[in-house]
């Protein structure tokens, strides 16, 4: 359980990761581009199952989320333990009800080459990703005929000036004018595939819906007061 926490925690600080699209156009990599110039925001539910390498059992995870960009979301797992992740554009915040532990950090340019770097971060995404046509097979795309585009962080750990991604790829899968589902393959051959469902896009939120008070009494790991 140690492990998996861990691993969903990390996920959901890159992330994280998601969302319903734009209009489907002649190819998945132009349905990408129309789905960041369209979508100010998101909301909705999803399904997670992470695969390590052979033999290794598949793990499971569901919850919601929203976000509005640049830079603010809420990624909330109900399932397979509550934790929530928020951030309010300055700040990254990570709740774990269960071991009464709130954890903080500045964005800064954490969002970088990572999935939420397109899904969650400014609309100029292409300088920081490699963007090309992919395919995906039937047993991984969950047996539905998805556009696929695949993106790759041009910035490696030997980069000057840059961090590894802790990604090899990720693939944004497209169905009509939705985009589906979400494809991560990590450093450690990791997959992560993420499905999105009830969607509902450009939607209105309250002025305080990406804020978030530590409840009191819990251990605070960071500095809130952190720019």
């Amino acid at each position: 359980m140690k492990g998996y926490r861990s691993a969903i925690g990390a996920l959901g600080a890159a992330v994280l990761f998601l969302l319903p699209g734009g209009a489907m156009a002649a190819s998945a990599v132009d349905s990408l581009r129309q789905f960041v110039a369209s979508t100010r925001g998101a909301e909705g539910e999803f399904r997670q199952t992470v695969t390590g390498k052979a033999g290794q059992p598949a793990q499971q995870a569901s919850g919601k989320f929203s976000f509005a960009r640049p830079g603010k979301f809420r990624w909330e797992y109900d399932l397979p333990y509550p934790q929530l992740l928020v951030a309010d554009g300055k700040q990254l915040w990570s709740w774990d009800r269960d071991l009464r532990q709130v954890t903080v950090r500045p964005i800064g340019n954490a969002l970088g080459a990572t999935p939420a770097g397109i899904l969650f971060g400014q609309e100029e995404f292409e300088h920081d990703f490699i963007l090309t046509e992919s395919t995906v097979d039937e047993e991984t795309g969950g047996g539905k005929k998805l556009a696929w585009v695949e993106a790759r962080p041009r910035q490696t750990a030997g980069d000057e000036g840059g961090a590894s991604s802790g990604f090899q790829f990720f693939r944004f899968g497209f169905d009509g004018k939705r985009l589906q589902r979400l494809m991560l393959l990590d450093n450690f051959g990791q997959t992560t595939v993420i499905e999105f469902t009830s969607l509902r896009i450009n939607p209105s939120f309250a002025p305080d819906h990406f804020h978030f008070e530590p409840p009191a009494g819990v251990d605070i790991l960071g500095d809130p007061s952190a720019p």
